[in-house]
């Protein structure tokens, strides 16, 4: 099965409905520190809440409406009713997959071991998913009073150990599909329409049982693995060489 156009990953999402402390019902506030994320928004209606260096900001979010934001932004899906999105995540879905650090008070976020503790979802995982979204808009709210730096740096002391693997996911997703790109055009450039010749269909079916995800319940789809040509300019190390030794 060919990967997903352009390495991106895609879930379905239907927003918790669940109230928290400041009367609003949603989602868990967190961030991202490599990937963009966007919302198109299926039904009903809702926010997102968001909090950058620029300050706070809350987007209202219907049915048609698609929303975007960057690494770095702390967002928190607000559910007004009904809310439903699909979630397009950037570097083969690696949101949903490690690159999110959740909003948690300071001393939180300061203990690994406590933020593990904080983040895992055992148990009856309906009543973790709670607890987890409550710990984190304690912090959220917090946060909107000032801390931004501080939860950064945190935020990537929490990950450090992780972006080797990141690296590996963006170079044989995002950046693998963006270098096959260059390849084509390369060959249509010399004549070549070989590669118009292996034109293909893949489908992937929703999965059948949601998982307690982030913001709500989420419908995650498989992320199909991308072909294994190796990339020329790419060392097996985490470390890119000059762009123009890509192609």
């Amino acid at each position: 099965m060919t990967p997903l156009p352009g390495g991106v990953g895609i879930s379905g999402l239907t927003v918790y409905d669940w109230e928290a402390a400041d009367g609003l019902c949603g989602g868990t506030p967190h961030m991202h520190l490599v990937c963009s994320e966007a919302y198109v928004v299926t039904g009903g209606a809702g926010s997102v809440q968001t909090l950058t260096a620029s300050g706070f900001a809350d987007t209202p979010l219907h049915p048609g409406d698609v929303v975007w934001f960057t690494p770095g932004t702390i967002h928190r899906l607000v559910n007004d009713g009904g809310l439903r999105l699909v979630v397009l995540m950037q570097n083969s879905g690696l949101p949903e997959a490690g690159d999110a650090v959740f909003t948690f008070p300071a001393p939180v976020l300061a203990d690994p071991h406590a933020y593990q503790a904080a983040a895992a979802l055992t148990g009856d995982q309906a009543v973790a998913a709670r607890r987890r979204r409550d710990l984190a808009l304690e912090g959220f709210l917090a946060l909107r009073e000032g801390g931004l730096r501080e939860f950064h740096i945190a935020a990537h002391r929490l990950k450090s150990e992780l972006l080797d693997a990141w690296w590996t996911r963006w170079r044989d997703g995002p950046l693998a599909a963006a270098v096959e790109t260059g390849r084509q055009l390369e060959r249509l450039k010399a004549g070549d329409l070989s590669h118009l010749g292996h034109g293909e269909v893949s489908r992937l079916e929703r999965p059948e049982h949601p998982l307690f995800g982030m913001c709500g319940l989420l419908h995650p789809y498989p992320v199909p693995a991308s072909p294994t040509r190796p990339l020329r300019g790419v060392s097996g190390s985490p470390h890119l060489r000059h762009s123009k030794e890509l192609f």
